[in-house]
């Protein structure tokens, strides 16, 4: 365990909306070194780099797998938009169910668990901003009636247009999980003419930051209440170089340089019998050897920490027969992660037993082991 002190550097989570044609997407080109995940379409006329349209939740999903596999492809996730994007993660929930729709739930369910997976689809894009990737989640706008118990009237204001209209569950779990939440509008100015009519002027394309009775926003970053619609304005965030948090383990870091002790980056060798080379009990430390970043981040603390390669999990998994042997990373389902994050305790000592000691015993996990 370690206490740190002070501001980290990592990676932003911004989100920015506003109506359409506004140039959200025109300002997100300008972060470094963007890729678009475009679930619109609306970039074709653009000059940035772009994944394939997501016809498909999972194909969405798989794409963001693949940057976190491929961390080096760009600096800068751009999804744009999300509001699109919760489209297509509502009909995957549809289909799951059997449902034509999200009212067909009936009693506000179906709204729940869109609420629930977008908490989910959130995890995945923050694994990316751990390893010092930048997200930007631009968004449309919509108008809606606002009423707070203690004021009398109510008032039009502008917010994130996603989930239910009357009663978003998403849009206040994308905006707690934004580190800056921007809204783009053109600001206009009211004046009285000489026979007293009141008359717009203006047009200029602004950015709010801060939170307002007419509109959401906010920012962790001090910056002015308003600020023009260009990247210029908060370039400055983003020029210090993104560290990804492995580099907090400065004991491990020079142990790296020598993955090449075995057969580890086959994770499956034929003779995986240099294994019982560690069987000394301080596992808390040094040769874990590189681990895939497909392996959620939680399951590769909790390796480093035991001491647990690559090559004695996948093993493990493999004496499960849940996967077939040689099943790559990439094809381990995440609830199965999940599950091995919970049952820690028992996987560990399952690795003891079965894969160091005597690799030809069947793995199992039994209850109360």
């Amino acid at each position: 365990m370690q206490i740190t002190k002070g501001r980290r550097a990592r990676a932003q989570r911004v989100v920015i909306y506003g109506p359409e044609g506004i140039g959200k997407s025109s300002i997100a080109a300008n972060f470094p070194n963007p890729v678009f995940i475009d679930t619109e379409g609306s970039t074709d006329n653009m000059d940035v780099a772009r994944m394939d349209k997501p016809t498909s939740y999972t194909m969405l999903k798989n794409e963001i797998a693949f940057l976190k596999a491929n961390p080096t492809a760009c600096q800068t996730l751009v999804i744009d938009t999300i509001d699109w994007a919760e489209t297509l993660l509502v009909q995957d929930i549809c289909n799951q169910h059997g449902k034509r729709g999200i009212e067909d739930f009936g009693y506000g369910n179906g709204y729940t668990y869109a609420a629930e997976e977008m908490k989910r689809f959130l995890d995945l894009l923050q694994e990316l901003v751990e390893l010092g990737i930048n997200v930007v989640l631009t968004a449309h706008a919509q108008m809606r009636k606002f009423e707070q118990p203690d004021e009398l009237g109510a008032y039009d204001r502008w917010e994130l247009k996603l989930g239910k209209k009357t009663s978003s569950q998403t849009a206040p779990i994308v905006k707690e999980w934004a580190d800056m939440v921007l809204f783009a509008n053109y600001k206009t100015t009211v004046v009285t003419t000489d026979s007293k009519k009141k008359k717009a002027q203006g047009g200029e394309r602004v950015i709010y930051t801060q939170h307002h009775p007419a509109w959401d926003a906010k920012n962790r970053h001090g910056l002015p209440e308003q600020i023009p619609l260009d990247y210029s304005a908060i370039a400055h965030l983003f020029q210090t170089p993104q560290a990804a948090p492995v580099s907090q383990e400065p004991v491990q870091q020079p142990t790296p340089p020598e993955p090449v002790q075995g057969p580890q980056p086959g994770m499956m060798g034929p003779n995986p019998v240099e294994q019982p080379t560690a069987p000394t009990s301080p596992a808390p430390v040094v040769d874990v050897g590189e681990i895939s970043p497909l392996i959620p981040q939680g399951l590769r603390d909790l390796m480093i920490q035991s001491g647990v390669t690559q090559y004695e999990l996948m093993t493990a998994i493999y004496m499960t027969n849940v996967y077939p042997i040689a099943t790559p990373v990439e094809a381990i389902a995440p609830d199965y992660w999940n599950y091995l994050i919970t049952e820690w305790d028992k996987v560990y000592k399952a690795i003891e037993v079965n894969v160091r000691v005597d690799e030809q015993l069947p793995f199992e996990m039994k209850e109360g082991e």
